[in-house]
């Protein structure tokens, strides 16, 4: 017998949950916690499911009704109401939840829990901001080629062409995540490869020639107008030839000064893998000085600005500008080249623990490993005898 709206309302709870037809597989389920449920008891294809409406009163008897009759038109038609219900649910999460900004927030905090640096996570969320502007709350099955090529030209038309080119690949990252979480069937950047105009490929400007290099050193070393922060900073670029985010965010827990090594942790290597090199005399004598000026600081290399911040790259490379080194000559990323020039060059060392010095990656993991304990004492050796060449221009 069908049930009145005030005999749905007068149901009471029980010490077990109960049930209550109203006819047509249409039931209110009656939980002893006091919730009142709509369900529906339907067959399709031989198997008997169970479809839920809803809880009573934000789903009254009438439209529990309605819902019962929509049920039983799919039916009809061939349709599994629970496949239907489930697909509809998944259609309007697409557009509220699957959205472009949403996946890449989660994409970016899967980079964070891969311990991917800070600094390539800045450079990531800064180029996603630009696309987020355009289309971040749209849903991501909803965004076009088209519609992401307007947005990497508007990058291009102010002559950014290296960064429309990043900005085209993160784009696609965030689609191949979207992809793997079953939330997007394709990725539209793909179509886009060869519709942006190509960077041109410039390098690091660098002194490789060895009585060039001489000039900068000493140059370097009769500076004194810039901070100890980046004096000291200049010339350890010089002597250990680091990538410079590695000595810039450097702390001083990482120096080792009795055991003259420098322990640069995996996060902020390139490579992702800790990396360790041995401090020469000279080295050591400059974070010394160094040190008795800003010691005090957790920070080894901190800024005259603010102190809980590094110095920049920037700092660095505006310094040898000051020396009279222009940007096409020099700059603070130069180092590495230099140093690998001419250690190269020099002949007297193997061109693997050069590699192994520099931070660089072997082919495979063995490779790796070799290069960490077979190259050591060679690496020892060349730092020190590095050192003795940048002393000689002094």
């Amino acid at each position: 017998m069908p049930l009145s709206d005030l005999q749905v309302r007068q149901l009471n709870p029980r010490e077990k949950d109960y049930k209550k037809a109203d006819g047509g597989g249409l039931y209110v389920q009656v939980q002893k916690t006091g919730s009142k449920l709509w369900r529906m008891r339907y067959r399709f294809n031989g198997k008997e499911n169970i479809l839920s409406f809803g809880p009573y009163p934000a789903i009254t008897l009438a439209r529990a009704r309605e819902l019962r009759a929509e049920a039983k038109t799919l039916l009809a038609e061939g349709i599994d109401p629970s496949a239907h219900a489930k697909e509809k649910k998944a259609a309007e999460e697409a557009l509220t939840e699957h959205t472009f900004k949403k996946i890449a927030a989660e994409l970016m905090a899967k980079l964070r829990r891969e311990k991917k640096a800070e600094v390539t996570l800045k450079k990531k969320q800064w180029v996603l901001d630009m696309a987020h502007s355009d289309f971040g709350d749209r849903p991501i099955t909803a965004i076009s080629a088209a519609d992401i090529l307007a947005t990497l030209r508007k990058v291009e038309a102010k002559g950014n062409f290296e960064t429309a080119k990043r900005l085209r690949a993160t784009i696609g990252q965030v689609f191949r995540y979207a992809i793997a979480t079953a939330r997007a069937d394709n990725d539209p950047t793909y179509g886009l490869r060869g519709a942006l105009i190509a960077p041109k490929v410039s390098h690091m400007a660098a002194i490789t020639d060895l009585k060039e290099f001489g000039k900068l050193i000493r140059a370097i070393w009769a500076y004194e107008s810039g901070s100890p922060s980046t004096r000291a900073a200049l010339k350890l670029m010089a002597l250990l030839y680091p990538r410079p985010g590695e000595l810039r965010l450097a702390l001083w827990e990482e120096f080792d000064l009795e055991r003259a090594t420098w322990t640069i942790p995996a996060a902020r290597t390139k490579m992702r893998r800790e990396h360790t090199k041995h401090l020469p005399q000279l080295a050591v004598d400059i974070l010394r000085t160094l040190q008795a000026e800003t010691g005090s600081n957790y920070r080894a290399f901190p800024s005259s600005l603010a102190r809980d911040r590094p110095i920049s790259e920037n700092t660095l490379n505006q310094a040898l500008r000051r020396i009279g080194f222009d940007k096409d000559q020099h700059t603070s990323h130069g180092f590495r080249a230099s140093a690998s020039s001419l250690l190269n060059e020099s002949g007297h060392w193997n061109a693997d623990a050069i590699e192994a010095e520099l931070g660089h990656i072997g082919a495979d993991e063995v490779r790796r490993a070799y290069h960490r304990a077979r190259y050591w004492n060679e690496r020892v050796k060349m730092a020190d005898w590095w050192a003795e060449q940048v002393s000689a221009f002094l």
